[in-house]
């Protein structure tokens, strides 16, 4: 398996946090590079898989996630992790986004999307 990047989610309160959290980041050299309404994510041009993501919800699941991995082969992770007996907060499916993803929990609690792009 191949990771190609690992994100950090954090839940804001409104698209008006989000828009500061922007303008805060971006003084810092972040842009960005997807923006869903209820999801952003900035990145850093020299460097894009650098990336930080906030959401005002989720969508497309029960929660917001702590983390977003993105993976190779994100069928046969799945099939991992269900065989592992982790907790399946979300199960696979593809997203209008051009995403295939599903959500687990770690030892810790905290939930990982654990995505891959369709077509990728």
């Amino acid at each position: 398996m191949t990771v190609r990047r690992i994100v950090p989610d954090f839940q804001v309160d409104s698209e008006e946090a989000m828009r500061a959290s922007s303008d805060f980041y971006g003084l810092l050299g972040l842009e960005q590079v997807m923006h869903l309404g209820w999801a952003m994510t900035l990145a850093s041009p020299s460097t894009p898989t650098a990336q930080i993501t906030f959401c005002t919800e989720e969508r497309t699941a029960p929660v917001v996630p702590d983390l977003s991995m993105e993976v190779e082969g994100v069928d046969a992770v799945y099939a991992q992790v269900v065989a592992s007996g982790a907790e399946i907060v979300r199960e696979l499916r593809d997203e209008e986004w051009g995403v295939r993803r599903f959500f687990v929990r770690d030892p810790n609690g905290r939930v990982v999307n654990v995505l891959g792009h369709r077509g990728a």
